[in-house]
C-alpha cells in the first residue's frame, strides 16, 4: 500500500516554478553577492615597519644560508663570514624589532591583543563570518516560514532508508519514498552542493564556498590571526642551526677546474 502511495504522489508544477526554482536561484545569488561583499570589506594590508621587515629578512637569510649549505654556491671564506656574522647578531639581538634586550631583562613574548595587526585581522575575520552567517540564517528562516512541509523534488536514483532523515527534514511521513526531498533539505543540499558552481563562476579562491563556514574561525582573519612570532626565541634556535649547517657545508665550486678537465678528457679520471 505504501508503494502505491509513493507511485501516485504527484507534485503541482507551481511548486517547481514558485518554490524549487526560487530557493535555488536565491541561494546562488546570495552566494555571489556574499563573495563581493567580503571583497569590499577586506581592508588593505598595512605596511610593516622597517624594523619588522628587517627582522623577518634576517631570519629568511639565515634559512637560505643553512638550507643550501650542502651544495652552497658561496665560497668557504664568505660562507663562514656570513654565518658567524648572523650568529653574532642573533646572540646580541641586533635584528630584533624592538632592539637588543637591555641588561638581564628577558624579552617579553609578543601579545596579540596589543598588536594592531593581529587586532585588525581578528576584526576582519569577524566581519567576514557575519557576512557568511547572517544571509544563511535569513534564508533558512524564510524557507521555514513560507515553505515548511513542502515536497519539492524526487531524486531520479534509488537511496537507502538511511537518507530519509537527511532528505525529508520537516516532514513526518514514515511511508513516503526516501527519494522525495523536502524544502528544508533542499536548502541544505544547495548549501553544500553549489560550491562547484561557485568555483566555476567566481574561481577557486572565492568567499561563497559554504564549506568554509563550517570550519573557519571568526578570529581567523588573516596572516596575523595566528599571533605574532617570538623572533627572540627563533633567533636563539637559529644559532644552533647555523652551527650545525657549517658542519654540512660543501662548496659546489670545489675542484671545479679538475672536474671540467676530466669531463672533456683533458685530465685522467680520478680513482
Amino acid at each position: 500500500m505504501s508503494t502505491n502511495a509513493a507511485v501516485s504522489l504527484y507534485l503541482d508544477p507551481q511548486i517547481r516554478d514558485w518554490v524549487l526554482f526560487p530557493i535555488t536561484l536565491v541561494m546562488i545569488l546570495v552566494g555571489i553577492l556574499r563573495h563581493y561583499v567580503v571583497i569590499l570589506l577586506q581592508s588593505t594590508p598595512k605596511k610593516l615597519p622597517r624594523a619588522a621587515v628587517r627582522e623577518q629578512r634576517a631570519m629568511a637569510r639565515s634559512n637560505i644560508l643553512r638550507t643550501s649549505s650542502a651544495n652552497s654556491p658561496i665560497p668557504p671564506s664568505f660562507y663562514t663570514s656570513i654565518s658567524h656574522h648572523l650568529s653574532d647578531a642573533f646572540v646580541a639581538g641586533s635584528y630584533l624589532k624592538d632592539g637588543p634586550p637591555k641588561g638581564d631583562t628577558p624579552v617579553a613574548a609578543p601579545n596579540p591583543i596589543t598588536d594592531p595587526a593581529a587586532m585588525d585581522g581578528m576584526m576582519s575575520g569577524m566581519k567576514t563570518q557575519m557576512v557568511m552567517m547572517v544571509p544563511q540564517m535569513i534564508i533558512m528562516g524564510w524557507i521555514n516560514f513560507f515553505f515548511q512541509g513542502f515536497v519539492l523534488i524526487k531524486l531520479p536514483f534509488p537511496l537507502t532508508l538511511g537518507f530519509k532523515s537527511m532528505l525529508q527534514r520537516g516532514i513526518e511521513t514514515p511511508d513516503m519514498d526516501v527519494r522525495w526531498v523536502s524544502s528544508l533539505s533542499w536548502y541544505f543540499l544547495n548549501f553544500f552542493g553549489l560550491n562547484g558552481l561557485y568555483r566555476i563562476i567566481l574561481g577557486n579562491d572565492n568567499s561563497a564556498d559554504s564549506s568554509r563556514d563550517m570550519t573557519a574561525s571568526p578570529f581567523a582573519g588573516g596572516p596575523a590571526a595566528a599571533g605574532p612570532q617570538d623572533y627572540n626565541k627563533l633567533f636563539k634556535a637559529e644559532i644552533d642551526n647555523l652551527e650545525f649547517a657549517e658542519g654540512l657545508y660543501n662548496w659546489v665550486g670545489k675542484d671545479v677546474e679538475d672536474r671540467v678537465l676530466r669531463r672533456y678528457g683533458k685530465l685522467a679520471p680520478a680513482y
